[in-house]
């Protein structure tokens, strides 16, 4: 993780250095993410489906509902993985704690809930395979696997991303409630007894100044 700004980031105002921004986790991540998701509503777009007896047949088992499912996962997780790609990129930009605050919940709510989308996408695609029979000619066969692997590969990334917004709001709020040491202005006020300025009221004796009588 990074240090020196509030939730892992940078400073605010820091000067961009693209080769650091490439080789962060969670950039790395959003990419893999993003190109996963392609893969699996590109796949199943492309020969999921085969026309029979006149209309789109899906070759998960013809359930429909799971080409279509996959589908909308794919292209929901392509586009919050772009979202988030460009979050990362404004994110040393945020002067405001309270925003990179909201950015970092919002990473790890989405990421953690499209992580579990994704394992019901892969146990779904995957059953209904199972199931299927054999498409005539090996028809799309190696599309619909991809698509299930790569569901499976979008869990870990997806996981992986909430790990790390998870770590940036634990190091947020560590930093948020650390004792804070810095001095009282008001600490070192009775630190010493005035010296040199004050008047000296006590250095004559307390009778000098009157006449001794006289027997």
């Amino acid at each position: 993780m990074e240090a020196g700004g509030a939730y892992g980031g940078g400073k605010a105002g820091a000067a961009f250095d693209p080769i650091t921004f490439v080789q962060r986790p969670q950039v790395i991540l959003r990419a893999l993410s993003w190109l996963f998701a392609i893969i699996v509503f590109g796949c199943i777009s492309s020969q999921g489906w085969r026309i029979e007896n006149g209309q789109n047949y899906c070759l998960y088992n013809g359930d429909a509902f799971a080409c279509k499912y996959g589908t909308t996962i794919g292209v929901i997780g392509f586009l919050a993985a772009m979202v988030f790609l460009v979050g990362e990129f404004m994110f040393e930009r945020m002067s405001s704690v309270k925003s990179r605050k909201h950015f970092v919940l919002g990473d790890l709510a989405f990421s953690a809930f499209w992580a579990f989308m994704f394992f019901i996408t892969f146990c779904y695609l995957w059953n209904q395979w199972s199931k299927a029979a054999p498409p005539p000619a090996g028809y799309g066969v190696n599309n619909v696997q991809a698509a299930i692997a790569f569901s499976f590969f979008s869990i870990i990334t997806w996981g992986g991303s909430a790990y790390f917004a998870y770590k940036r709001y634990t190091l947020g709020a560590e930093a948020a409630f650390a004792p804070s040491f810095e001095s009282d202005p008001a600490a070192n006020a009775y630190s010493s007894y005035p010296v040199g300025n004050e008047p000296d009221t006590y250095n004559q004796a307390p009778f000098s100044g009157q006449q001794q009588r006289k027997y």
